[in-house]
């Protein structure tokens, strides 16, 4: 029984070799391998500072894994993920950070590349310590049964304030137009339609949406020189968020009409669309 276990694992691999000759076949055995042991050239904190942008943050290096079949070390190509998220996670924070390596067994990150993982993608306040994990994943052949998982590491780290990604609005005010919501297209500045200002570079409204219209953001309501939106007019992929620029085209609403919260992050460059 574990030789055909064996077999038919082998078949699935879809990268086995196979030996042949003119009246038989045979057929070489995937053995496994060794999970990789991460490490790491710093100790428990990972020092960030914006005038140390461009030099590195830290290198992670792990072990080769390596796989073997019955007649020795596969000579395959294997690919890591790693993983970097926050203490608790897990590593099923959908806004995980996953950076994949091919072939090499280390990665170093500059300081300015992982203070934009801890802002932009883990979300994490600026100005704050917070800890965070990593963890790689080694794998043969793109086959998810040859995963082989590392040691997780665990850092202190505290990302810095960097300039906004979009510059935020000169007035101060942010306000939505459009035919998804109760002005249409118009120019008078109705009070529901103005956001609420978190932050110098936040921004949020909870309001009615019709369903399959489109609006904008205005810093300056009446003003249509000075606006954001995003790259491609009516783009179904961003009807519930997605990156914004100045002086971009229309944003297309969920198909179903409701209330939803809409949060405008300049620091980011993004917007997000929640149903209420």
């Amino acid at each position: 029984m574990k030789q055909i276990l064996k077999k038919l694992f082998f078949i699935s691999l879809g990268t086995a070799v196979f030996a042949s000759c003119k009246k038989d076949a045979s057929v070489e055995y995937f053995n496994g391998g060794t999970a990789p042991v991460l490490s790491a050239d710093v100790s428990t904190t990972i020092p960030l500072a914006f005038a140390n942008a461009s030099q590195n943050a830290v290198t992670f290096s792990w072990t080769n894994p390596e796989y073997q079949f019955a007649s020795g070390i596969s000579s395959q190509d294997v690919s890591y993920l790693v993983e970097i998220d926050t203490l608790g996670a897990n590593f099923t924070n959908p806004n995980r950070q996953s950076i994949t390596i091919s072939k090499d067994l280390s990665f170093t990150i500059s300081q300015s590349t992982l203070n934009g993982y801890l802002l932009n993608q883990l979300v994490l306040l600026p100005a704050v310590a917070h800890t965070i994990q990593v963890r790689t994943t080694a794998t043969m052949g793109g086959v998810s049964k040859t995963a082989l998982m590392s040691n997780t590491l665990q850092f202190t780290v505290t990302p810095y304030t960097i300039p906004p990604k979009i510059a935020p609005p000169a007035s101060g005010e942010l306000y939505i137009t459009g035919s998804a919501v109760a002005s249409g297209w118009t120019n008078a500045p109705p009070v529901a339609q103005k956001f609420t200002k978190l932050s110098n570079t936040l921004y949020e409204i909870i309001v009615p949406l019709s369903g399959g219209n489109s609006y904008t953001f205005l810093p300056t309501f009446g003003s249509w020189n000075d606006k954001y939106s995003i790259a491609v007019k009516n783009d179904p992929n961003e009807v519930n968020g997605g990156d914004f620029q100045w002086q971009g085209n229309d944003i297309l609403a969920p198909s179903t009409t409701g209330n939803y919260k809409i949060d405008v992050d300049f620091q980011r460059g993004k917007f997000t669309v929640t149903k209420q």
